[in-house]
């Protein structure tokens, strides 16, 4: 069993995913600078109205972008594998914790449910007309994560995916989710059209 220093925030890190990180408290400050120099990792885990998480992200600094001068940092982070708290330790300025691997069970996705979060991946870009870029590898064992990456649904339910122990319910649950996103888009997308003729139809000359 690991300690590792935590940085609660009121967002999601998955696994793979690359995300840039303003570091200004002194605490947190103070945890980063650790990890750069010793070349640890940390643990960052959502932290909401409904407190701290059970299940969170296991977060290695890629890039340093910035060292301000009054000692604030921008850096990015990428995901690595997830971690359990088992309990909450002391002694630092910063949060600390007792964590265990937390590891997907023996339910992989199939065929069929990759070709559907694939499908819907594709469709969303499309309307969207959003600049991303497809998986790399469209046959990965953590095709969930590597999709839901690259959308911003809400923390609770990026929260949701991260404690999925089965690839095969997270890819079911993340086309769930991706049919809402299309379906709230092509709302939107009506809305504005209309909007654009004050709701009327507009025949042409005759």
């Amino acid at each position: 069993m690991d300690e590792i220093g935590l940085f609660p925030l009121g967002i999601v890190l998955l696994p793979g995913e690359e995300i840039p990180l303003h570091i200004f408290e002194p605490r947190y400050r103070e945890l980063i600078g650790e990890c750069l120099e010793l070349g640890r990792d940390f643990g960052l885990v959502l932290a909401d109205g409904e407190g701290l998480r059970e299940v969170g992200t296991v977060a290695a600094v890629r890039e340093v972008l910035e060292r301000h001068d009054d000692g604030r940092l921008d850096i990015v982070v990428r995901g690595r594998g997830r971690f359990r708290l088992v309990q909450l330790t002391s002694g630092r300025n910063f949060q600390t914790a007792q964590v265990e691997p937390f590891e997907d069970a023996a339910d992989p996705a199939g065929p069929d449910e990759a070709q559907r979060a694939l499908s819907l991946f594709e469709r969303l870009v499309e309307m969207t007309g959003a600049d991303v870029d497809p998986p790399g590898d469209p046959s990965s064992s953590q095709l969930s994560f590597d999709l839901a990456a690259r959308f911003e649904f809400a923390p609770p339910l990026e929260q949701e995916l991260l404690q999925e122990t089965s690839e095969r319910r997270r890819l079911v649950r993340l086309c769930e989710m991706l049919e809402g996103a299309a379906a709230v888009v092509a709302h939107q997308q009506e809305v504005s059209t209309r909007a654009a003729t004050n709701g009327k139809v507009h025949p042409g000359p005759g």
